[in-house]
Order: C-alpha cells, then sequence, then structure tokens
C-alpha cells in the first residue's frame, strides 16, 4: 500500500494559539450532523468535541470518501482500544501500528484521526486514559502530519495543554472526585425517575466522560431512560492510586504530567508540517512505532540541539567530544568507499534503507550489513539538516553571507562559533576534504563546487520569507563553505572524536 503524496508545508512560526470557540467555529462548518437517541436528536458540537465511551457511526469531519467514511469509524474503536476505553484482541503496540499505517496509507483520513484524538483528550478524567490519547497522538505525529486546513487548529489545541496550570485544574478536579468517592456512604437504590423528567445534556455527556458505565445507552434529547440510575462519577483505580499517592501521573512513568505530552507534539508537529509524512514505500513496522513511543521520554539524536545530543551520549561515551553519530555515519561512508562512488551526497540513498539505518543508529546500533554508501551519506545530511538549530547558529547568518569571498573573514567566524559547534563544523570540513582531492573528484564528480552545493543548505538556514533574499543568500552561502573547504586548517581535528 502506498502512500498518498505528500506536499512539503510551510514554515508555521510561533502564532497566537487558535481558541477553543475557533475550533468550535472550524467544527461547526467541517463536521457531519451527529444524532442520538430514539428522536435523533442533534449532538452539540460541544458533545461532538469531548470525550466518549460509545463508537461512532459516521466520519466526525464531513467527507465524500466512501473509503474514509468506513475507515474513520474504525480507527475511532482502534483510538478507544489504544487508550484502553474499549477491549482490544491484541497489545496496544499492534494496534497503536493499525492506526498509524491508516493515517500514513490515506491522506484523507489524518484529519479525522487528529481530530478523534483531540475529542478523546478533551474532558478526559480517566489520567491512564489521556494519557494514552496524548502518546498516541505523538506516535502518529512521528510519521504524518495534518493538512495545512487544519494544522493551525490542532497546533492550538497542543498549544493550550502546554501550559502547566492545565495539569494542576485536572489534577484538582480527579482529587475532588476522590474525596466525594471516599466520603460516599452505601445508599440504597433510588426509583427510576420519569421518563420526562430533563436533566441539563452537560451532565449526561460529563457522566459519559468521567468513565461511568451507561445502564441504558438510549440517552434521548437530555432525558434519561427508566431504567437509568443515578451513578456517582469517581476516577478510575489506576488515577485513585496515584492521586491516593499525592502523584497524577500515568502508571509506570514517574512525574510526567500532560503538559509534557503536549510540548512534545507540539514540537513534533512543526517538524512534520514541513517534513511532511515518513517517505519510502514500506509501511510503518512495530520497532518503528515502538522508537516513536520510546522517543517521548528518550529524545531522538535527529532533531535535537548539539548540546543535548552530547549529553545524551555523556552515559555511553564520557570521553567524546564530538557526536557519536557524525562520527559513525562519517567513518562508514569512508568504509563503504563513499570518496570512491560517483555522485556521493548527490545521489540519494534508498529511502527504506535510509529510514531502516536511522533507527538504528538511534537506538546507538552500530550499522551492520550496509553496501550502499548513498544509505549513510543521505542519513548524515539528514541528521546536519534536522539539527534543531543549524549547525552554524541563526546569531553568524548574516556574518558568513557577508565574508563568503574573504577566507581570512570567514575562518574567524568559524573560530568565534561556539565550541561545540566549532568542532562539529571543523569535522564535517575535515571530511569534505578527503572528497576534493583529485584523484577522488575525478571517480565521483563532487568537485569542492558541487559538494559545497549540497552541503551549504545543512550547515546555514536563511530565516527571511523573501524569496529573492532566499535566492540571492543561496549562493553566499555556497560560497562560504566552499571558501572553508578550500581555506580552513582541520588538521588540529586529526584523532579526535
Amino acid at each position: 500500500m502506498m502512500p498518498s503524496a505528500s506536499c512539503v508545508f510551510p514554515t508555521f512560526n510561533l502564532r497566537k494559539p487558535s481558541s477553543e470557540t475557533d475550533i468550535e467555529n472550524w467544527a461547526s462548518k467541517h463536521f457531519n450532523k451527529h444524532t442520538q437517541g430514539l428522536f435523533r436528536r442533534k449532538v452539540s458540537i460541544a458533545n461532538m468535541l469531548a470525550w466518549s465511551s460509545e463508537s461512532i457511526k459516521k466520519p466526525m469531519i464531513m467527507t465524500n470518501d466512501r473509503n474514509v467514511k468506513k475507515e474513520a469509524c474504525e480507527i475511532f474503536k482502534l483510538i478507544q482500544m489504544y487508550m484502553g476505553d474499549r477491549r482490544a484482541k491484541t497489545d496496544q503496540l499492534n494496534v497503536a501500528l493499525e492506526i498509524a499505517t491508516k493515517g500514513w496509507s490515506m491522506q484523507g483520513l489524518r484529519d479525522e484521526l487528529y481530530i478523534q484524538l483531540c475529542r478523546q483528550t478533551t474532558e478526559n478524567f480517566r489520567y491512564e486514559s489521556l494519557a494514552r490519547g496524548w502518546e498516541l497522538m505523538a506516535i502518529c505525529l512521528a510519521f504524518f502530519p495534518p493538512t495545512p486546513k487544519f494544522h493551525s487548529y490542532l497546533e492550538g489545541y497542543i498549544y493550550r495543554h502546554m501550559d502547566p496550570v492545565n495539569d494542576t485544574k485536572v489534577s484538582r478536579h480527579l482529587r475532588h472526585l476522590l474525596a466525594r468517592t471516599n466520603q460516599k456512604k452505601p445508599k440504597l437504590r433510588k426509583k427510576p425517575k420519569p421518563q420526562s423528567e430533563e436533566i441539563p445534556g452537560r451532565d449526561s455527556r460529563i457522566a459519559g466522560i468521567l468513565g461511568i458505565p451507561r445502564i441504558l445507552q438510549g440517552v434521548v434529547g437530555g432525558q434519561r431512560g427508566s431504567r437509568d440510575r443515578e451513578i456517582e462519577p469517581s476516577p478510575d483505580e489506576s488515577t485513585r492510586r496515584n492521586l491516593q499517592g499525592g502523584l497524577w501521573e500515568p502508571p509506570g512513568v514517574p512525574g510526567v504530567a500532560i503538559s509534557t505530552y503536549a510540548k512534545y507534539c507540539y514540537n513534533k508537529l512543526q517538524k512534520a508540517a514541513l517534513t511532511g509524512a515518513k517517505k519510502g514505500l514500506k509501511k510503518p513496522n512495530i520497532e518503528e512505532i515502538r522508537h516513536a513511543k520510546n522517543a517521548v521520554f528518550n529524545p531522538s539524536m535527529f532533531g535535537s540541539s548539539l548540546q543535548d545530543i552530547v549529553a545524551m551520549q555523556k552515559e555511553r561515551y564520557p570521553d567524546r567530544q564530538l557526536p557519536w553519530v557524525q562520527t559513525r555515519l562519517s567513518e562508514e561512508v569512508l568504509a563503504l568507499n563513499g570518496d570512491q562512488t560517483e555522485g556521493i551526497f548527490r545521489v540519494p540513498g534508498d529511502i527504506d534503507e535510509v529510514n531502516a539505518l536511522k533507527l538504528q543508529v538511534d537506538q546507538w546500533k552500530i550499522p551492520t550489513g550496509l553496501e550502499d554508501p548513498h544509505v549513510p551519506a543521505s542519513l548524515l545530511k539528514l541528521w546536519y539538516r534536522e539539527l534543531e538549530e543549524p549547525l552554524i547558529p541563526h546569531e553568524f547568518y548574516e556574518q558568513c553571507i557577508s565574508h563568503y569571498e574573504n577566507p581570512e573573514a570567514a575562518i574567524a567566524v568559524v573560530h568565534s562559533l561556539p565550541r561545540i559547534n566549532r568542532m562539529v563544523l571543523c569535522y564535517l570540513i575535515r571530511f569534505l576534504q578527503v572528497f576534493v582531492q583529485p584523484a577522488n573528484v575525478a571517480v565521483t564528480k563532487m568537485d569542492v563546487n558541487n559538494l559545497a552545493m549540497v552541503m551549504a543548505p545543512n550547515c546555514l538556514r536563511c530565516q527571511s520569507d523573501d524569496p529573492r533574499i532566499i535566492f540571492e543568500n543561496t549562493r553566499k552561502e555556497m560560497s562560504f563553505i566552499r571558501v572553508l573547504i578550500q581555506h580552513l586548517d582541520t588538521s588540529f581535528m586529526e584523532g579526535v572524536l
């Protein structure tokens, strides 16, 4: 099954997040009309945007795609299974795999999936279920973004949950429920109320949100059937244990609040919007799902800052001055005779092999069985390109493009960089200097100009939105890197790891 074509979305800057009212307005224009009960009363937008223990009969978002209509109802059940709100026939990772594969394969299903996750993490006071919902959102964002039309609304939803104040509010509400449950005395079962007696619709919805079993599923237009009973809401057992211990956290992950998940999802959303869906023809696999799940608490070496990457490797490699991922991939390129391979760094490696290698490297595994030097070369370029901050930080950018033809000034800029950036850049330049040897260029057809062209975008990032400035600066960026390859003395880097 091949993924739908994914475009690379424009850069999204941090903006004032969309409000709940904005999302309700968006929903009023794009949601299907849902009804419930015997008289098919219309379900309000507020109800449709809040946690539910019940299944859905049609997609939340209007669509004419028959496949999406069918899959939307199934994926809602799978989300409930992953969150523990519905019994699953398989383990959690395989449920996540099925969800991620469906979203990756069907672009039309992605917004539906994300709005369903927003719904199931709204007014959900079962902590384990809530944490799993956010965890599932993080997993999905590792494989595909929402469409541009829904991006800002998902961004706003996630942004609002980054505030630790929300953690406090939910914790306070759970403690209140726990206190009421502990103080509650056994009561005789009340007589059923007349069917015509009305109760507020929101009370009925909150009952479902709090995990109260609905004895009668046919709640009709804000009325209860004769078999409904007054049931006191209470937190689930895992939440109760956490609260009694003075904690508010998911089981097995000490001290983690929802705002932590939200911050991770926010960063993933920004990156996913720029890179698009997972590339290649191979569907997501169980190892990638496991890695995406663990990445919430074990940051990836791809997309992190140099400082964080060095900190990650401190325990494994306390004496290393350079990132292990940089030196290991560089060595692999040379070990596979990359300096004698035509088009090295220009010809892309097989994307599925690159993805598999990335997974290995991110688990600190030494690559084995590689034959094509284009694969580690492509991954090495990706690592430089995905650094949280460019290899040459933004504050040095203007100096670089001002001195792109002046070797002395360009070298002075390099020596003024922060130590870790300077070391990593000098290692890269020394590595590239191997490839510009005449004997190698004769085979690779990659001279200093070609190498500068493919490597400059991985070292410098223009922050302007003006196409004319971007075009003009591209030439200067290439010239700056070319000058470094030709004139920077990197002999001091010999033997440095």
